[in-house]
């Protein structure tokens, strides 16, 4: 789920780009009370374009899900925290997302949430003669994943993963079945 809103800042909001006189504005520093305070976790903050085309998109998520009335009434609350802090100079688009089926994955929680599903996670180098693995992942703590691929359970560290991201066999999913 999606919504995406044009955003004018009320008159008066401090100039920003990537920087206000000198220092960096931190979108997540932010965002993160906002999105936490509606019972949310805030997955990520990127911002990007120039001028007319600027977009800061927010992506967040809970177990079960964010619904479209959940991410409108977040949109609405970001963007007058944005136009309070001073965000932006002139309009920028605001999106508020969920992650959706396939989804990039960082950090321990956002494995552990994960678990029982189909991954595919590179690794910075090989790993049992290879770089990408596709499985189930089976078990998630602060040091590693556990990644059942063809029946052999593979121990990733965190610090050797370079991406990882949920994968959906669609081909399943459109016969009813799930893997």
């Amino acid at each position: 789920m999606c919504r995406g809103v044009v955003h004018e800042p009320e008159v008066g909001a401090r100039a920003h780009l990537s920087f206000v006189g000198g220092w960096s504005v931190d979108a997540e520093a932010l965002v993160r009370p906002v999105v936490e305070g509606a019972g949310l976790e805030l997955i990520e903050v990127s911002y990007h374009g120039a001028r007319a085309r600027r977009v800061l998109r927010i992506t967040v998520d809970r177990d079960g899900g964010v619904d479209l009335e959940t991410i409108a009434l977040l949109s609405e609350k970001l963007g007058r925290r944005l136009d309070l802090e001073g965000f932006a100079e002139g309009a920028y688009q605001l999106e508020v997302s969920s992650p959706g089926l396939e989804r990039s994955l960082r950090g321990p929680a956002q494995f552990a949430r994960c678990i029982g599903r189909q991954v595919e996670v590179r690794t910075v180098e090989p790993v049992e003669g290879s770089s990408v693995h596709v499985g189930t992942l089976v078990a998630s703590d602060d040091r590693a994943i556990d990644v059942e691929v063809n029946g052999v359970v593979r121990r990733l560290g965190h610090r050797q993963i370079g991406s990882a991201r949920t994968v959906v066999d669609w081909a399943a999913e459109l016969k009813g079945t799930h893997a």
